[in-house]
C-alpha cells in the first residue's frame, strides 16, 4: 500500500496523538503518527506489547489497548508517549489531559468524559 511521507532526521522516536488527549476513550477515532529517522513506511506498531502491524507511519485506532511504535534507527517510542485507549462504560467518568509534557505552573484544560 501507499504510505504518506513523515518528517525525518529526529534523534528519537516520537509518537504523536491527534486529537491530543490522554487517555483516549474507546470508539473515539485517534490518529497516531510515528516520527523518527529512517525510511518512511518502515514503522512497526505494537498493541498491548504484541506486534500489531507494520508499514505506514500513521494509523487510526478505536479499540481499547495500549499502543506504541518502533522506527528503524531511533527505536521504540518512549513509555510516557504510549497511548492507552480506555473503555468507557455508562457509569464511568474519564479525566483526560493534553497529550504533551506538562510543567508545574502551566495552565491546562482538562476534559471529563462520561
Amino acid at each position: 500500500g501507499w504510505c504518506p511521507l513523515s518528517p525525518t532526521g529526529a534523534q528519537t522516536t516520537q509518537l504523536l496523538v491527534e486529537p491530543p488527549w490522554r487517555p483516549a476513550v474507546q470508539w473515539d477515532r485517534v490518529t497516531l503518527t510515528c516520527q523518527g529517522s529512517g525510511t518512511a513506511g518502515a514503522t512497526t506498531w505494537y498493541k498491548d506489547g504484541q506486534r500489531w502491524g507494520q508499514g505506514c507511519d500513521n494509523v487510526t485506532v478505536t479499540e481499547r489497548g495500549t499502543y506504541r511504535c518502533d522506527r528503524p534507527g531511533t527505536g521504540h517510542s518512549p513509555p510516557h508517549q504510549h497511548l492507552r485507549v480506555t473503555p468507557l462504560s455508562p457509569d464511568w467518568l474519564v479525566l483526560q489531559v493534553p497529550a504533551r509534557a506538562l510543567l508545574e505552573g502551566d495552565t491546562v484544560t482538562l476534559r471529563c468524559r462520561g
